[in-house]
């Protein structure tokens, strides 16, 4: 005969909550590093004067023939379209039909965003709450300190990634967030292209990404803070158990 199985509720109940734990980290690192992240998309996506600066730093008026008074004006209906502030009628002056449905599609990406980056950080702050509660407030602080490096490791591939060939990673970015090709579009004739040449593009992502890095640096110094009397604790103790020893 086998050996007899005894049930165990004490060690079933330890696992569930082992797992909970960790499933609960899990969560709380990938929506801070969302939340971050998109919030240093939305900083950077609506920062009027990095606009402005393209255009007299890369001769946007002598390609589109256009003064820099027009195109502020112009940028200004843009982003208010993309913010759901204006319907899509302030485009058809200055966008043919092509350009004006890639830019619903962004609309589009844009609004999903916003929806996920209130999700993540309701998420973010109903589990911090729950560890306070749990008196695990040391316990969220090294957690907040040390796992979100992540995002360095991950960043610094980014990084390497689109130095050697920015376009490439830039072509795959509208490949999957885009179900159609109406983002090709045609630097001769389409306005939309003109206005946001390659470099543009460059700078902005080097902003998201400095925007993003700073953010969660933010966070895990707060976590630090939290953790450092828990660290403080961990030194005493081992140093006088060096010296009894």
């Amino acid at each position: 005969m086998g050996e007899l199985y005894f049930f165990n509720p004490f060690k079933l109940r330890k696992k569930q909550l082992l797992r909970w734990l960790i499933l609960k980290k899990v969560i709380l690192v990938l929506s801070l590093s969302l939340f971050c992240l998109l919030t240093a998309v939305e900083k950077n996506a609506f920062n009027f004067q990095q606009y402005i600066d393209t255009y007299s730093n890369y001769n946007v008026m002598e390609i589109t023939g256009k003064s820099l008074n027009e195109l502020g004006n112009i940028t200004k209906d843009l982003l208010d379209y993309l913010k759901g502030k204006v319907g899509i009628q302030v485009l058809e002056s200055n966008f043919n039909i092509k350009e004006i449905w890639h830019m619903k599609d962004v609309r589009e990406l844009f609004r999903k965003g916003f929806i996920l980056q209130y999700i993540c950080i309701v998420l973010s702050i109903s589990i911090i709450i729950l560890f306070v509660v749990r008196g695990e407030k040391n316990i969220l602080g090294m957690f907040l300190y040390k796992s979100l490096f992540i995002n360095w490791i991950l960043i610094g591939v980014i990084v390497i990634m689109i130095y050697f060939d920015f376009s490439k990673y830039f072509t795959y970015f509208h490949y999957v967030f885009f179900k159609n090709n109406l983002w090709q579009l045609d630097p001769q004739r389409d306005l939309l292209i003109q206005l946001f040449p390659e470099e543009f593009f460059i700078n902005i992502t080097i902003n998201i990404i400095l925007s993003f890095l700073s953010f969660v640096a933010i966070i895990q110094s707060i976590g630090y803070f939290i953790a450092r009397e828990r660290w403080r604790e961990n030194e005493k103790s081992f140093k006088l158990f060096k010296r009894k020893s």
